[in-house]
């Protein structure tokens, strides 16, 4: 076991207590409330009862919430998410990020790998080794490529499954979060997790979030996702900044043949339907899978390639979208 920061000791402790108790209630008194609403939502009655239902339902609900509170230090913060996994998201996280360093040389940029699952920024930015303490007790991000960088990875063996409960996760996530010294950062680019979870809820509930971007390859069944992904954000009040169509085309090294293995324009017609822009296309190249599996993302391991000047201009439409924001 490596290494700890104090707080994610008493995690994994509780990791070792709960695994062994898995298939048991935990937190019973917790659970009533649910409990209790998947009745109300099995025997809600309709018209004008409904309508009051939902009202308490809405009142009770917010009276959870936790207030927003912004990351000292970080002006503004853009989350990377995708319905499903495996289209590209972390990869495109990474790419953004450094694109947005690489666009305008003032701004600092950092990353949070959100996904404790399964974490892909240590791979992907070539770091390992754990957070130092500042003596404010906080953790100090991991920097490469000029870029501060924090995740779960860092905390436990590379490849040591995270077995936990929800409550345990939205533990982690709140410290990733809330005790790590960022210094002071233009832009916080958060790689989220796939999926439409605890996680996602727990982080935009809890800091101000300037925009989402969401990743999609254009094969209908990850559109599908996808969408589903935009419409959540949009429930809490997160503005869909727009979509990336990943591995749009593959363009034959030989002949140049270009194919278009997952089909074609998929994310730019989901963009037109949900009146979202469109940021860009990521091209399949095998030049992005191998400066990733090495840990030299592409836009600073080939700079002038076209796969890195494609994450640029996601980068700089990123950037005019959030500005339009302000206006």
């Amino acid at each position: 076991m490596v290494k700890l920061h104090d707080n994610f000791k008493k995690l994994l402790q509780i990791y070792t207590f709960s695994s062994n108790i898995i298939g048991t209630p935990l937190l019973l008194s917790r659970c009533v409330p649910s409990y209790q609403n998947r009745h109300e939502i099995r025997f809600k009655t309709s018209g004008a009862g409904e309508r009051a239902l939902q009202e308490r339902q809405r009142q009770h609900m917010a009276r959870g919430l936790p207030k927003q509170k912004p990351i000292a230090g970080v002006k503004e913060v853009i989350v990377v998410a995708s319905g499903k996994g495996g289209v590209g998201k972390s990869t495109t996280a990474v790419n953004l990020a450094l694109g947005l360093m690489a666009n305008d040389q003032s701004k600092s940029v950092g990353l949070l790998d959100a996904d404790v699952y399964g974490p892909s920024v240590p791979k992907l930015m070539n770091l390992k080794g754990n957070p130092e303490l500042t003596d404010n007790n906080l953790m100090r991000p991991l920097v490469n490529f000029g870029m501060p960088c924090m995740s779960m990875g860092f905390l436990v063996d590379e490849v040591a499954p995270i077995v936990w409960r929800g409550l345990m996760v939205m533990s982690a996530i709140e410290k990733l979060i809330r005790q790590v010294d960022w210094g002071n950062l233009d832009y916080l680019v958060i790689d989220m997790p796939p999926g439409t979870g605890d996680v996602q809820l727990s982080i935009t509930q809890n800091i101000p979030i300037a925009g989402a971007v969401i990743v999609s390859t254009p094969q209908d069944i990850a559109l599908l996702d996808a969408r589903r992904g935009a419409e959540m954000f949009r429930k809490v009040n997160v503005p869909v900044l727009g979509l990336v169509q990943n591995m749009s085309v593959f363009q034959c090294p030989k002949c140049n043949h270009q194919t278009h293995i997952f089909g074609s324009d998929g994310a730019k017609e989901l963009a037109h339907t949900l009146g979202v822009e469109m940021l860009g296309d990521i091209p399949l190249h095998l030049n992005i899978r191998e400066t990733s599996d090495k840990g030299q993302p592409v836009v600073v391991s080939s700079p002038n390639s076209p796969e890195a000047e494609a994450y640029r201009r996601v980068a700089a439409a990123v950037v005019r979208r959030l500005a339009k924001q302000v206006k």
